[in-house]
Parts: structure tokens; sequence; C-alpha cells
């Protein structure tokens, strides 16, 4: 039997967590089935379960997907940044899913962080990244003298990912957002160093 090769298998999984998003997005974490996870990727549920033990692991593998391409924008230009993007309707990192699914997954996690104890402990050990790349981020703005200093990084770390919950919750109200171009403005404003004349 010949051996699949290692772009394949990638290529495999990233068609599971692009379909697996879409799916949770559209049914949410208990009304994504098995059957509906095979329409949404197109593979038997034995092909799904090759790559991932089960629907938790799926489900954690691409919350997981999504910071990670967070934390690429985040390193690259900033916690704001990704918040233009999903006011822009596409993924942080500029992927091609529609923001609606990203946001879908998004709201998915902080339901089972509120409700369920186990996924909460698991998902503990993977969310550091993200704060880690906005510390990392703001550290070196403010060693490059553009980050205001008389605020703590971590005091500004969790200032910016408490607008991020607060962006994500208003796009999940399904409120206005044509006009929060200038609102993420004066957030980027309020953290960058103003020099005197």
């Amino acid at each position: 039997m010949p051996r699949v090769s290692q772009d394949h298998l990638q290529a495999r999984r990233r068609q599971i967590l692009d379909g697996a998003r879409s799916c949770f997005a559209r049914n949410g974490y208990e009304g994504a089935t098995v059957r509906r996870l095979e329409e949404a990727t197109g593979l038997s549920r034995g092909a799904i379960f090759h790559h991932f033990k089960d629907k938790e692991s799926l489900f954690l593998a691409l919350a997981e997907d999504d910071a990670a391409r967070m934390a690429d924008v985040v390193a690259e230009q900033g916690l704001v940044q990704v918040m233009r993007d999903l006011l822009a309707d596409r993924t942080p990192g500029g992927g091609s899913e529609p923001e609606a699914e990203w946001l879908g997954t998004r709201l998915e996690v902080s339901r089972r962080l509120r409700t369920d104890a186990e996924f909460r402990a698991r998902w503990a050990q993977r969310s550091e990244q993200l704060t880690a790349a906005t510390k990392a981020r703001l550290q070196w703005q403010r060693d490059g003298g553009n980050l205001r200093d008389d605020v703590d990084v971590d005091v500004l770390t969790a200032y910016l990912e408490l607008v991020l919950e607060g962006l994500v919750s208003h796009l999940a109200m399904g409120l206005p957002a044509d006009d929060l171009g200038p609102v993420l403005d004066v957030v980027e404003e309020s953290v960058r160093r103003h020099r005197r004349a």
C-alpha cells in the first residue's frame, strides 16, 4: 500500500478544519453532528476521525488554529489589526473564510469556557499563545519608543484583550459595525506614546 505524503495529510487536515469551522459556526458544537461534519467536509467519519480523536479534539484543534492565526497577525501587526480584520469581514490573517465562521468558533469557545470545566482546563493550556504574542508585540513597541511607558505591558495586554472581547460581543449581537474603524483608531492611539513637540 503506497504511503500518503505529508503534504497530502496536511491538505486533508486543512480540508477537515475548514469544513468543521463552517459546520460549528452554522450549528454550534452540539448541533455539529457527525453527519453534518461529513457533509461540511465532504469526507467520511473514518477520514475525519483518522485525523482527530473525536469531535471535542476536532473543535479544540479548530479553536487552536484560529488562535494561532490571530497570534501570527498580532506578532506582525498587533491585536488591533485582528480587530480591523474582523470589521473588514475576513478572518484574522486575511484568510478566505467569512468572518462569521471565525466569529462562530470564537463564540462557541466562549460559551464552552463558561459552561464546561473540562474544556476550560484544556483550553487554558492553549490560550496563552495569543496573550504571549500580544505582550511580546507590546514590549517590542515599548522598546522602540512607540508605546506609552506609564502603564505596565500586562495592563495594556489585558486592556486590548477586553476590547477584542467587546468587539466580538458587539458583532455577535448583530449590531452595526461600519462605523467602528474610528473607534479602533482611538484604541490604537490610547496605547501609543505621545511625544511632546
